[in-house]
């Protein structure tokens, strides 16, 4: 955790992020074989990190099937604990898989990120393998990602607005100084000089911005 609170959200995406999250997880619980997160975003359930190839494979037969305790622990937003794969009935078309791959057990931990739906999964290769000191710590591991998660889109969100905002006013700056040339050279007024570009663009069928940058560069319009 303390490792966690260190991270730099700035500069990370949310796959090195959610990596970090997993790779830690592996390697603080005793006994544990694979850890993956669950990433669904537009109903479409993604494996966005995992610490092994099995829990992968494990998770995109979820995926392809629709339905598994992953998948649905990270939409339901409610813990889902397989304690013993053998005897497990709630998934038919998913346990052949799991068993197969050397699984018994699996904790399946929702993520409550605020704009999309996540889960945390802890596969063991033993069976009734997690404690209540084991919940408890995958739990607080959860709540992590889903803040982490939640700050990253609010970072990505903020960059996306200054972004807009800056080519809103470059748009806005040459479009100024094209009437300027108009308006110097044809004595027009700023009205006059903006249907003038606009006129321009339709007939070329070319962007307003694009055709006040050729005007300020060749000064032709």
């Amino acid at each position: 955790m303390d490792e966690l609170a260190l991270l730099i959200l700035d500069g990370q995406s949310t796959q090195t992020v959610l990596q970090k999250v997993v790779d830690l997880v592996a390697r603080v619980m005793p006994g544990v074989w694979d850890v993956s997160m669950t990433v669904v975003r537009n109903d479409q359930p993604t494996t966005a990190a995992c610490t092994g190839q099995r829990a992968q494979a494990l998770d995109e037969t979820q995926h392809r099937q629709g339905r598994g305790p992953c998948v649905e622990a990270a939409i339901g937003g409610h813990v889902i604990e397989i304690s013993d794969g053998r005897t497990e009935t709630r998934w038919p078309d998913y346990m052949p898989a799991f068993l197969n791959a050397g699984a018994l057990s699996l904790l399946a931990v929702p993520v409550p990120a605020a704009q999309l739906s996540a889960g945390l999964n802890v596969y063991v290769s033993e069976v009734e393998a997690f404690s209540e000191e084991d919940r408890q710590t995958i739990a607080r591991f959860a709540d992590f990602a889903a803040v982490a998660l939640t700050n990253i889109d609010a970072l990505q969100d903020a960059r996306e607005l200054a972004e807009n905002m800056r080519s809103a006013m470059e748009f806005r700056a040459v479009i100024e100084q094209a009437k300027g040339i108009l308006i110097e050279r044809h004595k027009l007024t700023a009205d006059q000089a903006f249907r003038l570009l606009a006129e321009a663009s339709q007939r070329a069928n070319r962007k307003l911005r694009n055709v006040a940058e050729d005007l300020v560069l060749t000064g032709e319009l």
